[in-house]
């Protein structure tokens, strides 16, 4: 007896629902997308460029820097050839600063391993480093055109609130995520898979938000079980950051390359200079956590640290 092959399949919705869900909200997307200069951008540098920007930053934040940005480092060879120092002063503005270097060594991988070509699956840009399923899945989609889902925050909410009993309990960290991942691997169209993952995108950041989701207005509204529906008040563990006098480390880490980018290019600053700097009422018990924040710098790449006689001082790497 010949057994029937196993059918993959995550039964979300009938094929008929499925359908008009995917057509009305490609139809406001058309009228009502995000006019952003990354959309419908086919090389991979620029698109990878706009992933990286728009990690844990605002769209209006990246449109102002994208440009510049590219204008500056118009290339994967030009960016694997620029110092660091370059490529963190042409970050300014950015925050989160280790990205520009993550994004300088990615480049520097991809030239001298891949001569500068971008892989087009998910699977092998995965493999290069410091790239993430998300960021994988995105390169491959709106560069490549391949039919792979994406999921952010704003698509993780949508999600969420379209099919509340495959997804209440979902959490995107950890192992949960491949539950919110096989969702929207289910829902993916056979066709304008990229405008489908900006659809869902755009949806979340303009009309399904966070705490004020316009159900009213909604093209999907009819299709979602959570529309108009009082919003559940939610206890996220609140994780207390690292840092120093109630400032948190990231804090003072953006305050130190904010000041190293004052300087010219090969100075450097004694650290007691910078320490005062960063922090005005710098102790005598500052130092060792000081101390250890540099020594975080210099591992992320960021800054160099280099010993003259008992004093320590502070650059940006080459």
């Amino acid at each position: 007896m010949i057994s029937k092959p196993r059918v993959r399949t995550l039964e979300l919705q009938s094929a008929e629902r499925k359908s008009r869900l995917i057509s009305s909200l490609l139809r406001w997307y058309r009228r009502n997308g995000r006019d952003l200069p990354w959309r419908g951008e086919r090389d991979p540098y620029r698109v990878l460029v706009s992933e990286i920007m728009l990690q844990q930053t605002q769209v209006s934040r990246v449109l102002i820097k994208y440009p510049s940005f590219l204008k500056r480092f118009p290339s994967l060879k030009k960016l694997a050839q620029a110092r660091s120092s370059e490529v963190i002063r042409g970050w300014q503005g950015m925050g989160y600063n280790n990205r520009a270097i993550r994004l300088r060594e990615l480049a520097i991988c991809l030239v001298r391993g891949l001569d500068g070509k971008m892989p087009e699956t998910p699977v092998e840009l995965g493999k290069l480093p410091g790239v993430g399923r998300y960021t994988a899945n995105a390169v491959a989609c709106f560069a490549f055109r391949k039919p792979v889902p994406v999921v952010d925050t704003n698509i993780e909410r949508v999600l969420t609130r379209l099919y509340p009993d495959k997804l209440k309990h979902h959490r995107l960290r950890g192992r949960d995520s491949q539950v919110v991942w096989g969702v929207a691997e289910a829902i993916l169209p056979r066709r304008r898979a990229s405008d489908w993952n900006q659809a869902l995108m755009d949806l979340g950041a303009l009309i399904c938000t966070a705490a004020a989701p316009k159900c009213g207005i909604c093209p999907v509204s009819k299709f979602c079980p959570s529309a108009h529906r009082p919003l559940r008040a939610t206890r996220s563990a609140s994780k207390r950051e690292p840092g120093r006098d109630g400032v948190p480390n990231r804090i003072y880490r953006g305050r130190v390359v904010e000041v190293l980018r004052n300087l010219g290019r090969g100075q450097r600053m004694r650290a007691p200079s910078l320490s005062r700097q960063i922090k005005p009422k710098f102790g005598r018990k500052d130092r060792p956590w000081f101390a250890r924040l540099l020594k975080d710098l210099q591992r992320d790449g960021l800054v160099r640290l280099t010993r003259k006689a008992s004093t320590v001082y502070v650059s940006f790497p080459d």
